[in-house]
C-alpha cells in the first residue's frame, strides 16, 4: 500500500508516497527536473520490495511547497533534513537526471548516510554551452517553471566542487547509462564511474529515460544491486 504524505521542514514542506515493508531497509527515490514522486510507479513493484521506500517530490514539483529559492544545494539539503524529519540514519538512494545529481552531492556532503547510490544517467559535472532556457508554457505543469532556469544554470556551470567531491562518495554506487539514444554524452557518464571509489556502470540502450522506456531492464540491474 502506498501512502501519500507531507513533511515540514525548514524551508519547504516535501510531499511524498512511502510503501513496502515498515521494518524494510530504507530507499529514497529522486525524479528528474519536471517531475515527480509518481514517476517511479512503473518500476516501483520490483525495484525493492524488500525495501521501505519514500518517493519524493523536490521542492518546487508536485505537492510540494514553492520556494523563492530553488538549486540543487537547496534540494540536497531537503533530502538531508527529510532523513532527520524521520529519523532514517542511513539510506540507500536512487535518483535520475536531476535526482541523480541531488543524490550525488548527498552522498558528498554525508558519505555515512548513503549505503548504496544508483545514478540513471548522470554525467560527470563540467561545464557546457549555455543554451536558452524556452517560455513557460501556456498548458499548466506540475512544477514551478522557475526551477527549470535555476537548475540549467548550475548544470550548465557546476561548482568545481562537485566534480573534487567525488572521491569522497564512500556508497557502493551503480551508474546506469542510457547508451547512444540518450542526449547525455556517454563517455562523461564513464568519467563518473571512474571518479566514485567504488562504482561500476551498466548501459542499457533506452535514451535518457530509462526506467521509464526500459522498466524491466532497468528493475534487472538495479534490483540485485539494491539487494546484494
Amino acid at each position: 500500500m502506498t501512502e501519500n504524505r507531507i513533511v515540514d521542514l525548514p524551508e519547504v514542506a516535501l510531499a511524498y508516497r512511502e510503501s513496502g515493508p515498515p521494518d524494510g531497509p530504507a530507499l529514497v527515490l529522486l525524479h528528474a527536473l519536471g517531475e515527480r514522486a509518481t514517476d517511479w510507479d512503473v518500476v516501483l513493484p520490483g525495484l525493492a520490495p524488500g525495501h521501505r521506500v519514500y518517493a519524493l517530490d523536490l521542492r518546487g514539483h508536485g505537492d510540494s511547497g514553492r520556494t523563492a529559492r530553488y538549486g540543487l544545494e537547496e534540494m540536497r539539503d531537503d533530502v538531508l533534513a527529510f532523513l532527520d524529519a524521520l529519523g532514517l540514519v542511513r539510506v540507500d538512494l536512487v535518483g535520475h537526471s536531476m535526482g541523480g545529481v541531488v543524490g550525488y552531492l548527498v552522498a558528498q556532503a554525508r558519505p555515512e548516510r548513503i549505503g548504496r547510490l544508483v545514478l540513471e544517467d548522470i554525467p560527470a559535472p563540467h561545464p557546457r554551452p549555455a543554451g536558452v532556457v524556452p517560455d513557460a508554457p501556456d498548458e499548466p505543469v506540475h512544477f514551478d517553471w522557475a526551477v527549470v532556469k535555476a537548475v540549467k544554470t548550475q548544470v550548465d556551470t557546476p561548482d568545481p566542487a562537485w566534480l573534487a567531491g567525488m572521491a569522497g562518495i564512500t556508497a557502493r554506487t551503480l551508474v546506469v547509462a542510457g547508451g547512444s539514444a540518450s542526449h547525455v554524452p556517454q563517455e562523461r557518464l564513464a568519467e563518473l564511474a571512474r571518479l566514485i571509489p567504488d562504482c561500476r556502470m551498466v548501459t542499457i540502450e533506452a535514451g535518457h529515460l530509462v526506467h521509464s522506456a526500459r522498466p524491466a531492464e532497468f528493475v534487472a540491474a538495479v534490483a540485485p544491486f539494491l539487494s546484494a
